[in-house]
This record gives structure tokens, sequence and C-alpha cells, in this order.
């Protein structure tokens, strides 16, 4: 299975080791595409390899996207690039799962949290403490469709 991850770059890195955990989780289901966003030394600034530009990167990310199996995004940072994923990822009719902490304070956008159909784009509050737990649940639903 191929995963395509979002979690914010630009819009802020906060959550950087969370990001590092729910990519080793989802590397017990499949191959993550974009395991490079739970990297500790990529900053806010952006991937420090992209002398090709940003046309570079978000064509190969779009690649991916549309290799992707399934797409599971951190969404408690807002990030515009993680939205864009998300919409390019619906229109592809990628099966998408949205987690996102109250905990934070914010208050996650209608837009994404509006999308949530049970089917197709799916959004899960959850608390740190049981992220994993809640991953396993997302794959063995997976599994059983």
């Amino acid at each position: 299975m191929h995963i395509y991850f979002c979690g914010s770059i630009r819009g802020g890195r906060d959550d950087v080791a969370l990001y590092q955990k729910i990519v080793k989780k989802c590397q017990q289901y499949g191959t993550v595409l974009t395991e490079h966003v739970s990297h500790g030394h990529l900053t806010e600034k952006g991937e420090d390899a992209s002398l090709a530009g940003d046309k570079a990167i978000h064509d190969r990310d779009m690649t991916w996207l549309t290799t992707a199996d399934v797409v599971v995004a951190e969404v408690t940072q807002p990030s515009l690039g993680v939205g864009y994923e998300l919409g390019r990822a619906l229109d592809m009719r990628k099966k998408i799962f949205c987690l996102f902490r109250p905990s934070s304070g914010r208050v996650l956008s209608a837009m994404i949290r509006g999308a949530h159909d049970g089917s197709l784009f799916h959004v899960r509050d959850y608390t740190e403490d049981e992220v994993e737990r809640v991953l396993e649940e997302l794959f063995s639903g997976l599994a059983k469709n």
C-alpha cells in the first residue's frame, strides 16, 4: 500500500515529533511516499534540497499523490499546502483520513470538517496518546473494505 502523509511544513513545524510517530505507525501498513514531512531537520522554510524550485516539489508531490492508495493528514496545524493536497486527493477520489487534536485550542476549518462523508473523507478527533490506536483502527477498517 502507498500512503501519502500530509503535515504542515511552511505553515509551521510545531508538530514534527507527532508527524514522526504517525509516519512510523503508517510504515507498518505500507510505504509512506512523503516520509520527509516527518524529518526533524526540515524547517518551515521547506526542503533545502529543493534546488529545482517550488514547481519541482509540486510536480513530484502530485505524482506521489496520484500513486497513493490512501492519504493520512494531520490537520491540527493550519497549512495551505495540506489543504491543497486534500482538495486534489478528493478530486482524485482517494480515501482520506484527517487527524485533528481539539486539545490544541484551534478550531478545524469547516472546509475540512465539513467534507467528512464517512466514505472517502474522514475526520477524526484524537489525543496524542491515542494516535497509534486511531491509526490501527483506520487501517484495519481499510483492510476490511
